[in-house]
This record gives structure tokens, sequence and C-alpha cells, in this order.
């Protein structure tokens, strides 16, 4: 790719130059590149323009098909016409029938006005094929300007959305609507700028520090993925050990079990090359999500983090938790779920936002994963939040424990003051060393078979790699059904 691609004024690519960056050299074939649109009203006829506002077409990211459209912003603000949701349409269908990704670059005013219904018809179809490709083909979405109304859900029915910091809006109605309707005062960054979607909506997965970032994530996070659902994702050559001794790991879980650490740390070590790519780092922290590759395989990881919350689920943490695994199930992506959760997080606020609705999506999804499913339990593992985070009898093939694993209905003095509470404190105190000693740790449960094996921090990527050997052709269906009715 050559290094003299120009920006604009506003440091934004043109459409073509988006895809140039995106795609391999030289690779891509465009469609429908003298369609205009069919408008003649509001003095249209004498506004058309080849292409009409959208490029499209196909290509290639290290040499796997990948099918690409792209909105102008120089064309009638890249609002969507009949035609060019057309040529949208006709990308997409191929791309289902030939099990390629369709990557979506958007900078998109919204609906063109002068169409009134025929563009509204458009947004249409192309919902209708979003829905038709989810967990058939991989749907990336870059949103890399303001992008209003319509154009936001056609994003928001994709798997990933990538927004550009400062320069990347969604909403589906701008600060001047809000304001009439409700009186409120707000810019488009705040409405719905990336750090927006990024922290507090969870709309978003990457921000990126510029669009060439952007794009070069997208590349990125293609190379960890299935062309669609009847493939697996590439295997990469690994000069890292197979079964390398991650002596690190020894020192991270601290021995008071009050003390946070970063679960990432755990992570790390257990990828090749040390390497984690993180998705939707800043949103739901008390949870981490993201891919990483051991012995060259792509792996979803799944994992409580104790540095935020305690590791404790809430309603967040248990969307964002759901939609990752739903989708590595969709697309074959063995799941290691790194357990440290003290249980979910209590509070009238979540209850009455409906925690028990939302956390039920966690048990869902694990339990109707089919592919390989690790579990390796650090430390806490509490109550109902030790069920639904890949425990045995959800489904999971092997289950591990590190020796600080403790595995109860609920912490030893929560315990205690439940079941004795109306003894003195010393002999509380008792009662708390005698449960600590009874159920503050992992043998138990490996005594009943709830745990494979209680291994050595050191030795966890050997163990995790050798189990997901085992059940690489693992082979389970659920019962046949037109689809479940997962809580929403």
């Amino acid at each position: 790719m050559e290094s003299n691609t120009i920006l604009n004024n506003q440091g934004r690519l043109t459409a073509k130059e988006r895809i140039e960056l995106l795609l391999d050299p030289n690779s891509f074939v465009e469609l429908d590149k003298f369609v205009v649109h069919r408008c003649n009203d509001f003095g249209m006829e004498k506004k058309r323009v080849d292409g009409d506002g959208v490029i499209s077409g196909y290509g290639k990211i290290d040499g796997r098909l990948v099918f690409v459209y792209a909105f102008d912003f120089a064309v009638m603000g890249g609002s969507l016409s009949a035609a060019n949701a057309q040529k949208i349409v006709k990308v997409q269908d191929l791309a289902i029938k030939n099990g390629a990704p369709v990557i979506s670059l958007n900078d998109s005013g919204g609906a063109r006005i002068q169409e009134g219904v025929e563009s509204l018809t458009g947004f249409a179809h192309i919902f209708r094929r979003n829905v038709m490709a989810s967990g058939v083909i991989p749907q990336i979405s870059a949103i890399l300007g303001p992008c209003a109304g319509g154009s936001c859900y056609s994003p928001a029915l994709t798997d990933f959305i990538l927004m550009v910091k400062e320069h990347s809006q969604m909403f589906v109605t701008g600060p001047d609507v809000v304001k009439a309707v409700t009186n409120e005062e707000v810019n488009k960054e705040t409405l719905g700028g990336a750090s927006t979607h990024a922290m507090k909506s969870g709309v978003c997965h990457f921000v990126c520090e510029d669009e060439q970032q952007t794009i070069l994530t997208i590349r990125e996070l293609i190379g960890f993925i299935p062309s669609n659902n009847m493939e697996e994702a590439p295997v990469m050559p690994v000069s890292d050990e197979v079964s390398r001794v991650c002596h690190e790991l020894d020192h991270v879980v601290p021995t008071d079990p009050n003390v946070p650490y970063d679960i990432r740390d755990i992570i790390q070590p257990l990828c090749d090359h040390q390497y984690f790519f993180e998705i939707q780092e800043l949103f739901a922290r008390n949870i981490v999500v993201g891919f990483g590759r051991m012995a060259g395989r792509t792996v979803g990881f799944v994992a409580n983090q104790p540095n935020f919350l305690a590791g404790a689920i809430d309603i967040d943490a248990s969307d964002k938790a759901a939609r990752f695994i739903r989708f590595c199930d969709c697309f074959n992506i063995p799941i290691v779920a790194v357990e440290d959760v003290p249980g979910f997080l209590p509070g009238v606020n979540q209850e009455h936002n409906g925690i028990i609705r939302h956390g039920a999506k966690i048990v869902y999804a694990f339990a109707e994963a089919t592919v390989p499913k690790i579990t390796l339990i650090t430390r806490k593992a509490y109550g109902g939040a030790y069920i639904v985070m890949n425990s045995k009898c959800i489904g999971a093939d092997a289950n591990f424990a590190f020796p600080t694993a403790e595995i109860a209905v609920m912490g030893a003095e929560g315990a205690c003051n439940i079941l004795y509470r109306k003894v003195g404190v010393e002999e509380r105190q008792k009662a708390i060393e005698a449960y600590k000693e009874k159920f503050a740790n992992p043998y138990p449960a490996a005594r009943l078979g709830y745990i494979d094996d209680i291994i050595q921090p050191c030795d966890a990527r050997a163990m995790i790699i050798k189990s997901l050997e085992m059940a690489h052709n693992k082979n389970e269906s659920n019962p046949p059904k037109k689809h479940g009715n997962m809580p929403l």
C-alpha cells in the first residue's frame, strides 16, 4: 500500500482511499460504478453522479475474499438512495452466496430526503440482509463520520463496530431534534461520539485514533475469524512453544483473596507470543473479552476482571459477554473462560434494571454454545456466577482450577453470617475458619468431578491447549428448533 495517501482538510480519507487502504494492493473489483439515482423531484434530475455516492465491490485481505461498500460523503452527504441501496444489497447477497465477510465503511447522513419512502425502503432491504447474514458470514462496520437515523441501524445489526475518536458519531436523532423534543442541550460528540458509544452505550467495539488505525484494525480482526460459519479461523504459523511453562502465572493471583489484580496478566501468557486482541475494552470493564491464539488457532477469551467491581457480573457485563460468546459459537471459535467472580453485582439499580434478565443471557449463551469450551478458575467462583461462567454442568468440556480457587455458594464470612447469625463473635470466627478450610479451595469440587484437575498456574497454557486439541473435533448439536427465545 502506498504511503502517500492524501488526507482531506478534515483529516478524512475519500471513500476510494479508504477501500484501497483496507484491501490488498490491486485486489479491488468495483461493481455498479455507473449506477445513478432515479429521482426527478426537487431538481434531482440535474444531480446525477456515477456510482451515486456508494462505492461497492470485492477484494482481498491477506489473500482472503471480502466484500466491501463505502459511502461517499462528498456525494449528497452520503445519503442513501434506492439506487445505491440496491448496490449494497447486491454486495450483501454475493457475500452470503460466496461465504465471505462484508465490511461497510459508513459515512452517511441517512435516508435521502428527496426520495421519500423509496430511500427508506432501501434501508429495509439492507437491514433484512444484515439479519439473514448474521451468524452466516462476519459483518464489520466502520463509522468514519457522522451517521444518523437508518445509517446507525445497519451497523448495529453487524458483529463489530469501529469508530474514530472525535470524528465519528452515531445517533438515531441528532442534537437539533433532541433539543426540539426534550429541550436537552447536547452536542454531537456527547450525544453519539466514539467515547460515548465505547464507554456508556456499548454500541462500539473499537475506538481508534484515526482512519488509518481503524482500517488496519479491521484487517487484524479479519485475521482472527473465519470467512463463514462453515469454516474455521485461519491457523497461523507459530514459533511459540505449545508446552511453554508460564512461570509468570505463579505470581499473579494475590494470596489475600480481597486484593485485586489484572486478569489480562493471566490471559496474555496463555496466548501465543503473549498477544491478546481485546474487544470492547472500555465498556463493562468488569469483564474482559477478546481473541488470542493458542498453538496457532484462534480462541475467544471471556474473563472476569478483579480490577474492576471485584469482577462481579452486572447488566452491561452480561450483555457484553453473551454477545461475544454467541459470536464465537456462530463461527466455530473455541471459548476459554477465565474465572474469578464473587457473584452478581448487588444493588437496587441492578435489580430494577433487570440483572435477572440480563444475567440470564450469559447462562443462555454458554449453555447454547457447542464449540469447545474450557474453564480456568483462578480464585473466586461463588454462587450463581460460578454456574454461569461455563461450569461443568452448563456444558464445559474441561474445567481446571488453580490451588487458590474457592468454589462455594458464597464467601466464608457471608455464609457464616447467615448460618451462625445468633452466635457470639468468637464462635462465628471459628466457624468462618472452618468454612474456609472446607470450601475455600478447589478440592471438594474436584472430588465430585466438577473440576477435572487442579493445576499449577505455570502449567495452564499447556493444559488448555491439550484440552482444545482433545475437543477440536467435538460434534455436538442442540435439539432441532426454529430458534430459541433468548432473554433480551
